[in-house]
């Protein structure tokens, strides 16, 4: 029995196939997919030559070898068991972390959590991320009634089949990288010997399309909030500095320095569910914010507010309290999320699809808008790179400002020629075709018709206009160059040269023109009935009524008013970095809305 076991013939690890071409397929069973729970094949063509067979045979034993390693990898842990080592020594901030543990508990884990670690290659990660584009609910391909709830209930409009939906692109890139850094520290402990997830490919980064709101729109939002005045003043300040929520919730009476105008931030409120904590900014960074007078006349009515509220029941408004909370005395602050969806039924409401982070967005657009450098609004924002996160994220596109570049560049482009219309030929039809051609051109030349400097149509358009063939029309355009009527311009054309010029007059000369000075940076201050209302900078023509009324009245529809209202306003114009007064504008309103 054992003589005729040891005859038996080994069984083929795979097959070589022939394919028309005479090249060979090879193909060796690598096992069942891990994501996909299909056969898995290893396959490679071998080109046609006189040694195709052997090299076939190669490739096999080596594609055959590469299974082995696979199924017999240098250590027994599993993805479930790295991760769970990876996160225990991960430095990152608690929701970060948490956000982490959500995506490998409802992606990685179900998935490939129970493959060894020494079997991942590109193929898995390939089909990983094909799962993961397909559905994100990880179905099994079959229709099933997915339920509003576990729990046991009357099914309505809620419980619908479900449609798979795949994975937004931005969450599989962070699954990408979790499993990316899981891996570099599995090659730090020699648990393997090269990462096999930079073999792999992950989604492009997508495009960054911030939507922030219109002008019209934080009027209408602000308009709402100020209902309620302490609602209505954290809504401005979030406008007006471009904080982010937490950062907002975890601002301190101490940060705010309402004789200097100046906001600090140093600490920011994280939630995660029900679960709340004070930590540090997100870029761990203490950074300072200016305020303009409005703002600081905002905080301070603000504070005075508080300061009455907690009066009232005997208690005292400390310099540690928070400046926005529903506490009497400022001793706990807001929650984050509650101020979302505080928020958002504000903007719902009032029809508006928006977020209270885009604000961030209004801000930084706003400022750009203005003329303010990229690296200031970097700083206002909480931004470094030099400013790279905040032209590439948060500045919008900006039609106002966008439509006043044109205009400028406009300005400035030297005249167009006009086109040249070819005479009629006259006469009675007797002569030479070019000869006629060539006499119309040229009275029309004489005449002034067809100005001097001024480009002749291209002489297949010659050809064309005078129903001629494009040699005639040569032999026209030959003869008005022989005659100094017009000058070949090598890669432009036939331009027309001047004739007879006019002798040099004795007359004095005329009086110089008088240049309108160009678009300057100026510093703006705005005034409502005598009191300043806002000061912003921007690149304006000072000579240019127009364009002092549009950004005036930009300004006015910012703070909520009306075109309407601009006689109540007035706005001084200084130049950049100098106090001394270059003009003030003033405008008046008028039925045809000119000033």
């Amino acid at each position: 029995m054992a003589g005729a076991g040891a005859r038996r013939r080994r069984r083929s690890r795979g097959s070589i196939e022939e394919l028309p071409s005479g090249s060979l397929r090879v193909s060796v069973y690598a096992g069942i997919d891990p994501v996909t729970k299909r056969r898995h094949y290893l396959r490679e063509i071998v080109p046609a030559g006189p040694k195709v067979a052997a090299e076939a045979e190669k490739v096999m034993r080596r594609l055959a070898s590469q299974v082995d390693e696979r199924r017999h990898p240098r250590t027994n842990a599993t993805v479930d068991q790295l991760l769970d080592k990876h996160f225990d020594l991960m430095t990152v901030e608690r929701s970060t972390l948490a956000t982490y543990q959500g995506y490998a508990d409802k992606h990685v884990r179900p998935l490939i959590g129970t493959v060894q670690v020494g079997a991942l290659d590109a193929d898995v990660f390939d089909s990983f991320y094909a799962e993961l584009r397909r559905c994100r609910e990880h179905c099994d391909r079959r229709k099933y009634i997915k339920h509003r709830t576990a729990a046991e209930h009357v099914c309505d409009d809620r419980c619908m089949p479900h449609v798979c939906m795949p994975l937004g692109t931005s969450t599989i890139r962070q699954i990408h990288f979790i499993l990316s850094g899981a891996l570099k520290r599995a090659v730090r402990s020699r648990w393997l010997s090269a990462n096999p997830i930079t073999q792999a490919e992950p989604p492009a980064a997508p495009k960054p399309n911030p939507q922030p709101p219109t002008a019209q729109e934080a009027a209408r939002i602000l308009a709402d909030a100020w209902s309620d005045p302490d609602w209505g003043t954290l809504v401005w300040l979030a406008m007006v500095t471009g904080v982010r929520r937490g950062e907002l919730c975890g601002i301190r009476w101490r940060n705010v320095d309402l004789d200097a105008g100046v906001l600090t931030l140093d600490r920011s409120i994280g939630q995660r569910g029900s679960r709340m904590w004070e930590k540090d900014t997100k870029t761990h960074q203490h950074r300072r914010i200016a305020l303009d007078p409005e703002t600081v006349e905002v905080l301070v009515e603000h504070r005075r507010r508080c300061g009455a509220r907690a009066a009232a029941l005997g208690l005292e408004l400390a310099d540690d309290a928070f400046v926005f909370s529903l506490a009497p005395d400022g001793s706990m602050h807001l929650q984050p999320n509650s101020v979302s969806q505080r928020y958002a039924k504000l903007v719902h409401r009032l029809g508006i699809r928006t977020s209270i982070h885009k604000l961030r967005h209004y801000s930084a657009t706003e400022l750009i808008a203005a003329g303010v450098d990229v690296r200031t609004v970097a700083g206002r924002l909480g931004h470094g790179g030099g400013g790279t996160t905040t032209l590439r994220t948060y500045a919008a596109w900006v039609s106002e400002s966008d439509q006043r570049a044109a205009t400028s560049l406009f300005a400035r482009m030297p005249a167009r020629p006009a086109a040249v219309v070819l005479p009629r030929l006259d006469g009675d039809g007797t002569g030479p075709p070019y000869q006629r051609i060539a006499a119309a051109l040229r009275s029309a030349i004489e005449a002034g018709v067809i100005q001097a400097g001024s480009f002749l149509p291209g002489v297949k358009a010659i050809a064309g206009e005078y129903a001629v063939s494009v040699g005639t029309a040569h032999r026209a355009v030959s003869k008005l160059t022989a005659s100094g009527h017009v000058v070949v311009v090598p890669g432009r054309g036939v331009r027309v040269t001047a004739l007879d010029m006019p002798e040099p007059s004795s007359a004095p000369p005329p009086p110089p023109q008088i240049v309108a000075p160009v678009r300057q940076m100026l510093d703006l201050e705005i005034r409502h009935r005598g009191g300043t209302v806002s000061r912003l900078t921007a690149e304006v023509h000072p000579g240019d009524p127009d364009e002092l009324r549009q950004v005036l009245v930009d300004a006015i529809r910012r703070r909520g008013g009306d075109e309407s209202q601009i006689a109540e306003y007035e706005m001084d114009l200084r130049r950049s970095g100098d106090q001394s007064l270059l003009t003030t504008f003033a405008a008046i309103h008028r039925p045809d809305s000119r000033s």
